[in-house]
C-alpha cells in the first residue's frame, strides 16, 4: 500500500515539475517577463547580425509548439514542412494583430499541454500510441526545452536593441 501512495507522489511532483518548467521563471525567462515593457517598434526589428527579429522568433515557438501539441495528441495531425513551415510566411508586414495573434494562441496551446499534464489518467511516461516510441514525457521536455532556447533568444534581441528587461 505505501508504495502505492509513494508512487502516486512521485507522480504528482514529476507533473508539478513539468509544469513549473513550462510555466518558466526558474532557470529561464518566462515568455510574459521576456516580453514585458518591449516596445512595440522593436517586435520586428532584425538587429544587425541576427537572423531573426522577435515577433518571428516567437511566431516560430508558436508554430512548433502546435506542432508538437497537435502530433502528441492526434494521431490525423500533419506537421508542416520543414524548415520553412515553422517561421511566419511574411515576416516584414507582422502588425499588431499578428503580434497579439501569436501570444494569444501561443498562451492557449502551452494551457492546453499543461491541462493535458494536469489529467491524471495519462501516465506522462507512456508511449503516445501514434508516436513511433516517443513518450508524452518527450514531447513534454522538447516543447519546454525548445522554448526555452528561444527565449533567451528574445532575451538577447532585447538587450542589442538596448531594451533590458
Amino acid at each position: 500500500m505505501q508504495l502505492s501512495v509513494e508512487g502516486d507522489m512521485n507522480e504528482k511532483n514529476l507533473r508539478n515539475n513539468l509544469i513549473e518548467l513550462l510555466e518558466g521563471g526558474q532557470a529561464h525567462v518566462n515568455l510574459e517577463s521576456g516580453l514585458n515593457g518591449l516596445s512595440p517598434q522593436n517586435r520586428n526589428i532584425r538587429p544587425e547580425g541576427m537572423e531573426h527579429s522577435i515577433w518571428e522568433i516567437l511566431e516560430h515557438m508558436r508554430l512548433a509548439q502546435e506542432d508538437i501539441i497537435r502530433y502528441t495528441l492526434d494521431a490525423e495531425w500533419v506537421s508542416p514542412e520543414f524548415p520553412e513551415g515553422y517561421w511566419p510566411k511574411n515576416p516584414k508586414k507582422m502588425t499588431s494583430e499578428d503580434w497579439d495573434n501569436t501570444i494569444s494562441r501561443f498562451t492557449a496551446d502551452l494551457n492546453e499541454l499543461i491541462s493535458f499534464i494536469r489529467d491524471n489518467e495519462i501516465d506522462p511516461t507512456s508511449e503516445i500510441p501514434h508516436g513511433e516510441g516517443r513518450t508524452y514525457l518527450r514531447e513534454i521536455l522538447l516543447v519546454a526545452d525548445h522554448n526555452a532556447y528561444h527565449l533567451g533568444q528574445i532575451v538577447q534581441i532585447r538587450k542589442t536593441l538596448g531594451e533590458h528587461l
